[in-house]
């Protein structure tokens, strides 16, 4: 029997509002944030189960408590599942205010995500952190890459200059190149090396180009239905 993709939605979506992927919670506690009222918590049981094996989260057993870490995958498929128009509430049912915070901490994470370390104005540096790994890489680059598509409407087909100036100096230039190559070889995006008409000597200098493959231009995803 397959479980409901809107409770599945709604675990996923208040884990990260308490924990991110950085640390474990008790499964205890996720559960008194996600229940509803005529809900107990062995309704999530088959839906922990199928996370699991899905790989967005991990389970360890502390002494006699279960520990939750939502992992890469897990805010990978978050972000796939809020976008998807069936992931919304009935009219007649009332929209908790825990569900809805969450939501608005994840709008305004998301949005931070796909910005460049400046402010609003454009003038003022931030504190934008460093992208240190692969795996702190890769869902900060797909997010900018989806922001990017839905504000220019681009149809997954995005410049990789974009993507590496929206980021900024969060990552080195060889760190951007190597990590993207590195989603290419995961099956994640596709490097493209088409160009399009006018473009720039530094539009070029900020796209990826290897001895082997040459100059790539485009970069488009490849683990969503387009």
């Amino acid at each position: 029997m397959m479980t409901n993709p809107k409770q599945k939605t709604r675990l996923l979506l208040n884990l990260w509002n308490l924990a991110g992927t950085e640390k474990a919670i008790n499964q205890g506690q996720l559960n008194k944030q996600v229940k509803l009222s005529r809900e107990t918590s062995k309704d999530y049981q088959k839906i922990y189960t199928e996370l699991e094996a899905l790989g967005a989260i991990s389970r360890s057993k502390v002494k006699s408590t279960t520990k939750i870490t939502l992992t890469d995958k897990g805010l990978q498929l978050l972000a796939e599942s809020l976008k998807n128009p069936e992931f919304q509430y009935n009219p007649r049912q009332r929209v908790r205010t825990k569900d809805f915070n969450a939501l608005l901490n994840w709008l305004r994470w998301s949005s931070q995500a796909a910005r460049s370390p400046t402010s609003l104005d454009g003038n003022t540096k931030t504190e934008a952190r460093q992208l240190r790994s692969y795996e702190e890489f890769k869902p900060v680059a797909l997010a900018v890459y989806d922001q990017i598509n839905r504000d220019y409407n681009l149809d997954h087909l995005i410049p990789i200059y974009r993507i590496r100036r929206t980021i900024g100096d969060r990552v080195t230039r060889s760190q951007f190149n190597e990590w993207m190559l590195e989603m290419q070889a995961n099956d994640i995006i596709q490097l493209i090396g088409d160009q399009a008409v006018d473009v720039t000597p530094d539009q070029l200098e900020d796209s990826i180009s290897t001895k082997l493959s040459g100059l790539r231009f485009f970069v488009k995803r490849l683990d969503i239905e387009t």
